[in-house]
């Protein structure tokens, strides 16, 4: 009985404690967390909603200002007496000039009452020019509340913040704003804006407790009033436009990055692939030569005369490692034949170059060459490198820059082979991605050069030509190859 009860309250403890969990980490969100910097889409459009945020404060600030009647009275925005006129005086009987130059003095004799009542008379002007009494704290409260507006775009939780304790202050300072309302418009909109913004950006528990936080005030002042009711209701609809904000925003941030971990993986498995193939090319060179060292020292007792004893024996040893040899780089590269059959022709070499730049011009890409008067023999690694770097450099040429010219120069000495492959400017994407295949959406072409360059000691270097278009210039040293 007992085991079971504890079970039982295993069981509820399992099921609530991820709620109070939630809970918990919502208010903690809500009371003192930061707020995330925002994803602007370029620095001109977060100039802008700073610049628009500015003059959006100011202009609140004149409301305020307006909204409280010992500031902003019956004769106009901000109620300006017109002490400097001493008889009263029609609008529409004046003249463009004398009406502008009233309303100058009216905005003059407004200026010099405010700053009298904030910088003089602290407790209120009764003197002259201030007829209704007005005080430092009307204006300081009036401004502040203006606060939250000010922070909504970069700060905008700090900004809800701020305005729900405007919430709880303000109606302690007595200030009578027009129609009643214990808080200035100003206000309720600055937290209706801060708590708009902040819930897009904050977390579903957060966002709650902002909603919960904030009617609390709310229907301590107002109650179930036709106003404290449509107030929740109305509250709760951007709480749930947000929240619809919210969740868009992570679906899109969960597929940018499940793109982007794609893209990875589909980079890492392009330089796998790439580097099977140039396994696989290896393993042909290299079985050719395994082979004819076999041939050659099972052939030798017949081919040499007078052979002794001994020295049969050591040919004999030799054709058996290099045919152990063989069958051991026949295991260590099945796993990489399985994928698809082993290739039966002859691996290209750089006498091949002349022919593929024919086949690149058959099919419409204008191709000059330059190489030397006899194209020697290499050794096979570097020149299946080589052909491989002038086939690659050329497909991506006339993937990213079409029609563009291809220039393709093979230099050939006793030390290396050099290789360079310039296309001038012809797609924009030609001075993107160049002939290197690494721009987005494409293979990765510059990744297998380098692999094979490294495996021959050499050098690779790939970028922008200074005249437009994209250069590949490869150096294959012919000492280490041999």
């Amino acid at each position: 009985m007992v085991s079971a009860a504890r079970a039982a309250a295993r069981g509820v403890a399992a099921r609530v404690w991820p709620v109070v969990r939630w809970s918990w980490r919502g208010l903690a969100g809500a009371a003192w967390g930061g707020d995330p910097q925002p994803a602007w889409r370029s620095p001109l459009w977060r100039r802008v909603t700073y610049g628009a945020v500015a003059a959006a404060t100011g202009l609140l600030a004149m409301v305020s200002l307006a909204c409280v009647p010992r500031l902003g009275g019956p004769a106009g925005l901000f109620g300006y007496q017109v002490f400097a006129v001493s008889t009263p005086v029609q609008p529409k009987l004046l003249k463009a000039k004398q009406s502008i130059q009233i309303h100058k003095n009216i905005a003059i004799n407004h200026a010099v009452t405010v700053s009298h009542a904030v910088l003089f008379r602290p407790g209120g002007l009764i003197a002259l020019n201030n007829p209704m009494g007005i005080t430092t704290l009307d204006v300081l409260v009036a401004l502040a509340v203006v606060a939250p507006v000010a922070l909504a775009a970069r700060y905008p939780l700090l900004g809800w913040r701020l305005g729900w304790a405007g919430l709880w202050l303000v109606p302690w300072a007595h200030v009578s704003w027009r129609w009643g309302w214990g808080w200035g418009p100003v206000l309720l909109a600055g937290v209706v804006a801060c708590f708009a913004v902040a819930g897009a950006r904050q977390s579903r528990g957060v966002l709650c407790w902002m909603w919960a936080l904030t009617l609390v005030p709310w229907l301590g002042h107002e109650g179930l009033s036709a106003v404290g009711v449509a107030g929740c209701l109305g509250l709760a609809a951007v709480a749930v436009a947000a929240d619809a904000m919210a969740s868009r925003r992570r679906a899109q941030m969960l597929a940018a990055g499940q793109a982007e971990r794609a893209e990875l993986e589909q980079a890492r498995r392009a330089v796998l692939e790439e580097r099977a193939r140039i396994a696989r090319e290896l393993h042909d060179v290299v079985a050719h030569h395994l082979s004819l060292i076999a041939v050659r020292a099972e052939s030798a007792p017949y081919r040499l005369a007078g052979l002794a004893g001994p020295v049969d024996e050591e040919f004999g040893s030799l054709s058996a490692a290099a045919r152990e040899a063989l069958a051991d780089m026949r295991r260590l590269l099945g796993v990489l034949r399985a994928d698809e059959p082993a290739a039966r022709a002859p691996q290209p070499q750089l006498a091949d170059v002349p022919d593929l730049i024919a086949s690149a011009r058959r099919a419409g890409v204008a191709v000059a060459l330059t190489g030397p008067k006899a194209w020697g023999t290499v050794p096979s690694g570097v020149g299946v490198c080589a052909y491989r770097i002038v086939q690659e450099s050329l497909s991506n040429a006339s993937r990213h820059a079409p029609g563009a010219p291809v220039t393709v120069t093979v230099g050939h000495d006793p030390e290396a082979v050099s290789l360079h492959v310039s296309n001038g400017p012809g797609h924009p994407l030609a001075t993107e991605t160049g002939a290197s295949g690494d721009g987005p959406g494409h293979g990765h072409g510059l990744a297998g050069m380098r692999e094979r360059v490294a495996l021959l000691g050499g050098s690779l270097t790939a970028g922008p030509a200074p005249g437009g278009g994209f250069m590949v210039s490869a150096i294959l040293p012919l000492t280490q190859a041999a």
